[in-house]
């Protein structure tokens, strides 16, 4: 899914002219593509990578491309699993509680709930959140899975954990308002979450108040 797709907004493509070599600028053009890289980064970055052991920077390119290759979306979930694994290490944990469930926008947003360590049922990655004006609309999202998950039975509680953005609250109403009738509490991470903030900068103090502090929406 792209950041346009994700309702995110683009990096601001970086303008180099090394006068050295066109394969150095174009590894600057990458790197700044990346976000939150900006010109003089990517120029340090790109300098780093030149300057480094080849097999220091060999090891990099194929960290990326193994990562491209073999990381897939758990056919639960949506969160990243290794290829060959059709559901994530969460959802095949059986210490997991399954009558939780955490709904986040991103894989990273995962993450930084796990690092809280106050947390232990399961997950729901929507791919996204609900952006019309970038073009990303409700059928966009990955919800149709959770409809199914929850109205299947044994669960207890939907846990809305979108950021604490004007499109993260959008998207916790429509999840809000599409599990009405299912008949399973659902609650809002508490305002521990600084408003206009995202979770992965957050820290796990932050988020573990948030955690027991969520109230029903």
């Amino acid at each position: 899914m792209t950041r346009a797709e994700a309702g995110e907004p683009g990096p601001t493509p970086v303008s180099v002219a090394s006068g050295a070599s066109g394969t150095v600028d174009r590894l600057v053009r990458a790197l700044g593509r990346l976000p939150g890289i900006g010109a003089k980064s990517a120029e340090r970055l790109a300098h780093h990578l030149l300057r480094c052991p080849p097999e220091e920077a060999i090891e990099l390119a194929e960290a990326i491309r193994a990562a491209k290759d073999q990381i897939r979306h758990c056919e639960v979930c949506a969160h990243l699993t290794e290829a060959g694994q059709d559901r994530c290490a969460f959802c095949r944990d059986p210490r997991r509680d399954p009558g939780l469930i955490c709904v986040v926008e991103q894989s990273r947003d995962l993450m930084a709930i796990e690092k809280a360590g106050s947390y232990n049922g399961l997950y729901h990655v929507l791919l996204g959140r609900l952006a019309p004006l970038n073009g990303v609309f409700e059928d966009q999202l990955n919800l149709p899975k959770l409809d199914a998950r929850v109205r299947e039975g044994g669960v207890r509680e939907v846990i809305l954990a979108t950021n604490p953005t004007l499109e993260g609250d959008a998207t916790a109403r429509l999840v809000a308002d599409r599990l009405a009738d299912a008949g399973v509490p659902i609650t809002r991470l508490a305002r521990g979450l600084a408003s206009g903030g995202s979770l992965e900068f957050a820290n796990k103090e932050m988020l573990a108040d948030a955690l027991q502090g969520r109230r029903r929406v």
